[in-house]
C-alpha cells in the first residue's frame, strides 16, 4: 500500500516511523519545512518526498496538520485524490473537520475518515517523533456512515500493526463532547494551575502530583488554541461545570463543614474507583 503523510511533526513523524518499522508499506512524506523533510529522508522515516502529482497514486493519505489547515488543504488537492482511496486527518477535534470533509469526499469519490491518535508529548516536532509513541494508546476513528466495512477493517489493522492497542469507533459529536473533558479541560486546568504565585517555590516541596498536574501546561499554544476554539461549546460547558464543583470544596472549607468535605472527597474517591 502507498501511504502519504502530510505534516511530519510529532504525530505525522511518529506515524511515518511506525509504519516504516512495522510494515512493508511505502511511505511518502510532505512538510512545509525542508529541513524536516530532509531529516525524515535521512533517518528512513519516509521512502520518498510526497509531491502533488503523487497524490493520485496513494491508497491512503494522512493529513497530520493543524485544524485550521486541514479543510483548505483538502479542498486544494481534492481533484488529485483517486476515486476509492482513503483520506484521514489526525486532529484532536472532529466535528468542524468531518462536517466539511465528508461532503467533499462524497462529491469527489474518495473516502474521508476522521482520526485522532490518543497519544502525545509535551514537546512537538519531528525531532521528538518516535516509534514508541503509540504503545498502549487508543486510535479513534470517525468514519462516514456509508464506509465499506472492509475499508474500515483495513484501517483498524494498519493502526493496530503500528503499535496502537485499541481502536475506538465514534461519531464526531460524541468524540468532541468526551474529548472536551478527557483532554482539553486537563490542558486548561494545567495551564491555570501552574500560574499560582507559589509555583516558582515548589522545588523541595513537590512530588508526583505536582508534576502530573503541570506536565501538559508545556503545550503548543497555536495548536491548542485552535483545538479549544474548534470545540468551544463543549469545552466551556466542562470549564463551567468544574468551576461549580470546585466552589463546593471552597465553600466546605470556608464554612468549616467537615462532613461536607469528607462527603465530597469520598464521592471523588468512589468515582475514580468506578473508572478502573
Amino acid at each position: 500500500m502507498r501511504i502519504g503523510i502530510v505534516g511530519l511533526g510529532l504525530i505525522g513523524g511518529s506515524i511515518a516511523k511506525s509504519i516504516r518499522k512495522n510494515s512493508d508499506h511505502e511511505v511518502y512524506g510532505m512538510d512545509k519545512d525542508p529541513v524536516t523533510l530532509a531529516k525524515a529522508k535521512m533517518v528512513g522515516a519516509i521512502d520518498k518526498e510526497l509531491k502533488k502529482e503523487d497524490i493520485k497514486t496513494l491508497d491512503l493519505l494522512i493529513l497530520a496538520l493543524y485544524p485550521k489547515v486541514v479543510i483548505p488543504f483538502l479542498k486544494d488537492i481534492s481533484d488529485d485524490i483517486s476515486v476509492g482511496s482513503i483520506v484521514m486527518d489526525t486532529c484532536g477535534i472532529k466535528t468542524i473537520i468531518c462536517e466539511e470533509a465528508f461532503p467533499i469526499a462524497k462529491e469527489k469519490g474518495f473516502i474521508f475518515v476522521g482520526g485522532h491518535p490518543m497519544a502525545g508529548l509535551e514537546f512537538s516536532g519531528f525531532d521528538v517523533s518516535t516509534t514508541s509513541l503509540f504503545e498502549k494508546a487508543s486510535m479513534i476513528l470517525v468514519p462516514p456512515p456509508d464506509i465499506p466495512i472492509g475499508r474500515l477493517e483495513g484501517l483498524k489493522d494498519l493502526f493496530l500493526n503500528i503499535g496502537f492497542s485499541h481502536i475506538e469507533i465514534s461519531t464526531y459529536e460524541k468524540h468532541d463532547k468526551i474529548i472536551a473533558l478527557s483532554s482539553q479541560l486537563a490542558h486548561i486546568v494545567s495551564s491555570a494551575y501552574i500560574k499560582s504565585p507559589q509555583a516558582p517555590m515548589h522545588r523541595g516541596f513537590s512530588a508526583g502530583s505536582f508534576h502530573d498536574m503541570t506536565r501538559v501546561a508545556r503545550l503548543n499554544e497555536e495548536l491548542w488554541s485552535q483545538l479549544f476554539y474548534g470545540n468551544k461549546e463543549n469545552l466551556v460547558s466542562e470549564i463551567d461545570s468544574l468551576i461549580f464543583r470546585l466552589a463546593e470544596y471552597s465553600d466546605a472549607l470556608k464554612d468549616e463543614d467537615k462532613e461536607k468535605m469528607f462527603s465530597l472527597l469520598s464521592e471523588g474517591h468512589r468515582q475514580r474507583e468506578r473508572l478502573e
